[in-house]
């Protein structure tokens, strides 16, 4: 029995794959005890140091270090993220409605607009905001997510579109729609539904990009760990690191989680099945871009 791209292994090539799988497992413990006896000479695993989160000196509580961190710093991120992907949504759906038209005097502008975008570091764009346009720090941070994450989302819709099936839009224009009803009323709400675990993928990444903001001074969750740590001295720069660690992955997480439950429940209602979220990041995206001049 064989798939399309490979043969199935055979006992010897499982066995083979078995033993580099413990190997490569044995190799990641061994880093993960160097680095724990590391930090564990350093003194980082005394329960002092992380008494920071429950009774800190200075004078602080632990309701100032926590509001600090939840409240100041991961709703700053979050309010960034939730405007910047709001904005970043809409404006990709023009921007994949305009890359789709028929007309070259449309599509040409709009897709070089789409790569120039794609093509440009977020912490560029985060400073042509602020610099050049003068915007406020939140608004920069804002408009450097919007314009990036704006191009990525055009083609994951356009690769939506593209991937379905001809018959789709033929069956469309045959009961007597035009151009434009086709595509909304048929063609872009299946292609929603199919590119929903790439578009949630993607906000992930829009939530991540936030912590930019850190470098062009906007008060995120990075910054407040880094202003928290000079605060109370560098020796407890480990511990405000898990944390921080430990709030973006649940945060991150969540939404991943998220995409699992659109996919699972998007596969019974979209037409022609649902693309996988790894598939419809490297796969849907990757094999829509290259067919640039297609035209609903």
């Amino acid at each position: 029995m064989s798939s399309v791209l490979y043969d199935v292994a055979g006992p010897r090539a499982r066995r083979r794959t078995m033993l580099w799988s413990i190997v490569g497992a044995l190799f990641v413990l061994g880093l993960l005890y160097l680095a724990y006896r590391q930090l564990d000479e350093r003194g980082q695993w005394d329960p002092e140091r992380w008494q920071i989160f429950t009774d800190p000196p200075m004078g602080q509580t632990a309701e100032d270090v926590w509001s600090s961190l939840l409240i100041d710093g991961l709703g700053a991120t979050l309010r960034a993220a939730g405007i910047a992907a709001a904005i970043a949504l809409a404006l990709g759906l023009v921007l994949a409605v305009l890359r789709m038209s028929a007309s070259r005097l449309v599509r040409w502008p709009v897709t070089t607009v789409i790569e120039f975008f794609r093509g440009l570091p977020v912490v560029l764009l985060m400073f042509f905001g602020v610099i050049a346009m003068g915007l406020p720090i939140f608004w920069g941070v804002v408009f450097g997510l919007v314009v990036y994450n704006s191009a990525i989302i055009a083609e994951i819709l356009r690769a939506g579109i593209v991937s379905l099936p001809i018959g789709q839009s033929e069956a469309a224009y045959a009961v007597g729609l035009g151009r434009w009803q086709a595509l909304f009323t048929v063609l872009l709400p299946q292609a929603v539904r199919r590119m929903l675990p790439s578009l949630v993928s993607q906000l992930v990444v829009l939530l991540k990009d936030t912590s930019l903001g850190f470098i062009i001074g906007y008060a995120e969750l990075l910054r407040r760990l880094q202003l928290n740590t000079q605060f109370f001295g560098q020796r407890y720069w480990f511990q405000f690191f898990v944390v921080g660690a430990a709030i973006y992955i649940t945060v991150n997480f969540t939404l991943s989680r998220l995409a699992v439950y659109l996919e699972r429940r998007g596969t019974k209602k979209a037409a022609g099945g649902v693309a996988k979220a790894g598939e419809a990041v490297g796969g849907k995206v990757g094999g829509g871009a290259a067919d640039g001049a297609t035209a609903i």
